[in-house]
């Protein structure tokens, strides 16, 4: 028998192959798996096409048209012998083409650098020889979960050479197809156009990226970048772009708005008359891998090597090629780059070789998935008072302080990001204006969850994101007493729609959560009141019936009228439930009337002889719930239009009995809302649909442990009946 454990905690994030369910990328066709496709490509001799991003124009541009004819060709067209690597792969197998992504060839120099993150990217199992079909594969770390994405091997090419990323070897095309995979996963090569290279070092890690502003450095920078060295962070480096010309070169060798990578520091020995000692060097690639280099001290050839020992100029791996590789000094990177930008490596990269033996130190690590829906959870920054509390809230509880930290503080990075964007250009979208700010709940245990207008009225901030900007995502890091935090990730403006990802790094083991509801089923009586003045206060909302003499006469019309409906048998089907709840409710609402479906919905929530109708009692208890969930109803419909915001459902579920979380109210919303509207009839059916999927799981959970176990045959027939 198969069985289904159904269990409220949410599951962790596995790799996905391109278009499948989960993977956040949407398929045209089939879901892509690299072996099953490749198999059938080997035994119907054929070499693979994608369908999914032909070789044709409009893989390369959104927006216009090609500027010359470009000629999607295969390597082997391109060279006698290709190959997937030639003698390894190496930070001088990319060179940057025509596409102005030099932000992405920054990070590709860097991710050479350390072959386990590097094969993890570009798997090893693919090559030219043997079992070649014209197909490869690339993974990619896309907002918690790492994305497999199968592509051919046909590339863009004028006049018989390559025009984007290429290597400096002629038959060597990993660094070619790697960027084609990158495209695909953006939408097309010219999605790549523009970024920072901590966006791409972030997809090819799954890491967490710092930028520091160079004229604003901490005082202790060096150590900041050693340390990261030392824990083989990925580091990119550029300078402020000039206004009029794109890419400048200066005087001293430098490209203004131009990535570079960093690919070593070291403290190496200098000997002189004057100078004795070791001093701070760092070596800097420019991806165009050509003569384009630092001209000042510590350049090629420069005389200041002239004070380093033969020994250590070999240690150094010391050549002076027109290669865009140059070393310079610590103050001189200070005093000419404007930006650094470190990738943190993921703490589940730092269990393999060789990086535990620099370091076996790694963050602790959380991670959730949200979004900012209007009329739900999209409510702007704080500006915005009285809709900043629905954005979504997350709680922390900070325990250990840092080690070697004298003001008894804890370190913690919190990192957001908001999801697929960049795939979204040609639609005209660009990244949202997002920042995030952080509360100190000073008694957690005393406050609803989750925080109310009233808490953000009378706390401030302990802090921020350093501003809200329009970038994939804001990052900061802080540090924090001991104590339990509140997180609230929000656009700028109130009412724009996002998904995003947020994740928090700490030194020490902490505990966080998403701070919302626990989701269950109360008496309605126990429900705060939202509405009145003063707003979102805890007085009780009374929506219960009270059984006047008004109401008796009412229940007894009702009662009359479904024996006149029932017949003989004294039962009533959904048609028959339909007019019997239509004849008592209409006089009080302006509504076309209930639904065959919401019917429906109604007799399986009382049903519990799967007869498919209501006796005499079981009517009696539906007409109480509807008449309790009318109370509410009309409590928030103050107009009395028929329709509820879609900003007080939570509230007015809440006064009926129901505590939902974010995920729930989500769901609900773009299941039964219209224009941030909930009609009477699908507010109901929402009552409905809640109360059965609460019973029907506590059934199977009597122990109240948040989990149940069902067979397949049970979780069919639930939910294909009720």
């Amino acid at each position: 028998m198969v069985l289904l454990i159904i269990d409220r905690a949410r599951d962790p994030m596995f790799g996905k192959t391109f278009g499948e369910r989960g993977s956040g990328v949407r398929a045209r066709g089939e879901i892509q798996d690299f072996e099953k496709l490749r198999d059938k490509c080997l035994r119907e001799g054929r070499l693979f096409e994608d369908p999914e991003f032909p070789a044709t124009d409009i893989s390369i541009f959104y927006s216009r048209t090609p500027p010359r004819p470009f000629e999607w060709k295969r390597p082997h067209e391109l060279a006698e012998d290709p190959v997937l690597f030639h003698e390894g792969a190496t930070r001088f197998d990319v060179v940057q083409g025509e596409l102005g992504d030099c932000w992405l060839l920054a990070a590709v120099a860097n991710l050479t650098l350390n072959q386990g993150l590097f094969y993890q990217v570009v798997p090893d199992d693919q090559s030219f020889s043997s079992d070649y079909a014209g197909i490869f594969h690339f993974r990619f770390w896309q907002y918690g979960r790492w994305i497999d994405v199968v592509i051919d091997d046909l590339l863009p090419t004028y006049r018989g050479r390559l025009v984007f990323m290429h290597s400096t070897e002629k038959n060597e095309f990993w660094s070619a197809l790697l960027e084609k995979a990158y495209a695909k996963l953006h939408g097309s090569y010219e999605a790549l156009k523009g970024g920072t290279t901590c966006e791409a070092m972030e997809d090819f890690t799954g890491g967490v990226t710092e930028s520091f502003e160079l004229k604003k450095a901490p005082p202790n920078m060096l150590k900041i970048m050693l340390k990261a060295y030392e824990r083989w962070s990925l580091m990119g480096c550029s300078i402020e772009p000039n206004q009029q010309i794109t890419e400048m070169e200066l005087s001293n060798g430098l490209i203004c708005g131009h990535a570079y990578s960093i690919t070593a520091i070291r403290m190496v020995e200098v000997n002189t008359p004057r100078v004795n000692g070791k001093i701070p060097l760092l070596r800097i690639r420019n991806p165009w891998g050509n003569e384009c280099e630092w001209k000042g001290p510590w350049s090629d050839r420069s005389p200041e090597w002239t004070m380093v020992s033969e020994n250590e100029r070999k240690e150094l791996g010391l050549t002076f090629d027109h290669d865009g590789e140059f070393w310079m000094s610590f103050k001189d990177f200070l005093q000419n780059f404007t930006r650094l930008e470190i990738c943190n490596l993921h703490p589940d990269s730092l269990t393999d070789d060789p990086l535990t033996k620099v370091s076996k130190k790694k963050w602790d690590t959380h991670v959730f998935e949200g979004g900012w829906v209007r009329g739900v959870s999209a409510g702007g920054c704080r500006n915005f008072l009285d809709t900043f509390w629905i954005n979504p809230q997350y709680n922390i509880t900070l325990e250990d302080v840092d080690d070697d930290d004298d003001d008894e503080t804890c370190t913690m990075i919190v990192a957001l990001m908001q999801k697929n964007r960049r795939c979204k250009k040609k639609m005209g979208l660009d990244c949202l204006t997002i920042g995030f700010s952080i509360y100190h709940l000073k008694n957690a245990e005393s406050l609803p969850k989750p925080l109310a207008k009233d808490f953000f009225k009378y706390n401030a901030s302990v802090a921020k994101s350093p501003s809200f900007i329009n970038l994939r995502e804001v990052n900061a890091r802080f540090k924090l007493s001991p104590g339990t935090y509140c997180i609230i990730p929000s656009t700028f403006d109130p009412g724009e729609e996002g998904d995003f990802i947020l994740r928090v790094f700490t030194e020490k083991e902490n505990k966080m959560s998403e701070y919302d509801e626990k989701i269950e089923l109360l008496k309605p009586d126990d429900e705060p009141k939202a509405p009145a003045k003063p707003k979102h206060s805890m007085s009780k909302l009374h929506v219960q019936v009270k059984e006047s003499q008004e109401e008796k006469d009412k229940d007894s019309q009702i009662k009359d009228f479904f024996s006149r409906i029932a017949g003989e048998d004294l039962e009533i089907d959904c048609y028959e439930l339909q007019e019997i709840l239509n004849f008592a409710l209409r006089k009080e609402f302006n509504f076309d009337g209930f639904s065959v479906d919401v019917c429906r919905s109604m007799i399986a929530m009382m049903d519990v002889d799967r007869s498919g109708k209501l006796g005499l009692e079981e009517f009696k208890n539906l007409w109480m719930d509807v008449r309790m969930w009318k109370n509410v109803f009309k409590n928030y419909d103050k107009d009395g239009s028929g329709f509820l915001n879609t900003m007080e459902l939570r509230m007015a579920l809440n006064s009926a009995g129901y505590r939902v979380n974010f995920h729930i109210l989500r769901a609900l919303v773009i299941r039964y809302g219209k224009n941030e509207k909930i009609s009477f009839d699908d507010f109901i059916m929402c009552a409905v649909k809640l109360k059965t999927m609460i019973e029907t799981f506590n059934e199977k959970d009597p122990r109240r442990l948040g989990k149940a176990t069902f067979s397949l045959d049970e979780w069919v027939e639930k939910t294909m009946y009720t």
